[in-house]
């Protein structure tokens, strides 16, 4: 199957300025994402999709394919689905052939690594899914307690019926990350979104699922890049 991974990075971040370039580890943000996409060997192209010459001139230092800046679907308001499906559109139109699978890798997801790629794509073939969804299971904060507050302070409860059970005796529940969202090429312009009807999750480590929007992301995938690497090291010597 022709499979191009497109890698979204636009210049504009109002929460985190300069977000997909920020220094991350010694690399840009950006860099890791590339890295783990072409080290995963999944993809026939790994493109970035930028609006931002610099961003693009970043990208493709590190061997990404940036051909083209991104013609549309650029602002802070558009669904990355769509921001996917204009830089696919540009994508085919400049290699003159159709793409089978599409996967969308945010470039904000750094600590997602080639191996986490590999088993996602093995995943998506074996379910032989539409569209797959990244996900990590909810640890500590558990949403099964989660309530809305009013002006005065007081609670209405999401699950009221679970308001008193003890956490051990809930199901899990999952949250869907940007690390690595795959479609097959027609449902996704099909549906216009990855969130087609029969989309399945695939799940991934919460510290590999990580999405970092603004600065306490940063500083606390700062610290999970030392936990992992720590954790590698540790596997090595035993």
């Amino acid at each position: 199957m022709k499979h191009i991974a497109i890698i979204l990075a636009r210049g504009g971040s109002k929460r985190l300025p300069g977000k997909n370039v920020l220094d991350f580890h010694g690399k840009p943000m950006l860099a890791w994402t590339i890295e783990a996409a072409l080290q995963s060997a999944q993809y026939r192209q790994v493109l970035v999709s930028t609006d931002d010459p610099e961003i693009a001139e970043i990208a493709r230092s590190f061997g990404a394919q940036v051909p083209f800046l991104r013609d549309s679907a650029a602002d802070d308001i558009t669904p990355s689905s769509e921001a996917t499906l204009t830089a696919l559109r540009q994508a085919e139109q400049h290699w003159g052939e159709q793409f089978d699978v599409v996967s969308q890798l945010m470039a904000n997801c750094p600590l997602r690594d080639a191996g986490d790629i590999t088993a996602a794509a093995q995943n998506f073939i074996e379910r032989d899914a539409e569209s797959q969804i990244c996900s990590f299971r909810f640890g500590w904060m558990n949403p099964w307690w989660a309530a809305k507050l009013d002006a005065q302070g007081n609670p209405e409860y999401l699950f009221p019926e679970a308001r008193v059970a003890r956490s051990q005796d809930l199901p899990p529940l999952y949250c869907p990350s940007g690390a690595i969202w795959i479609a097959r090429g027609p449902a996704l312009k099909s549906a216009k979104t990855f969130y087609v009807p029969t989309h399945i999750f695939h799940s991934l480590n919460w510290m590999s699922a990580m999405d970092i929007d603004d600065v306490e992301d940063l500083e606390m995938a700062k610290a999970c890049f030392e936990i992992k690497k720590n954790q590698a090291l540790a596997s090595s010597i035993t």
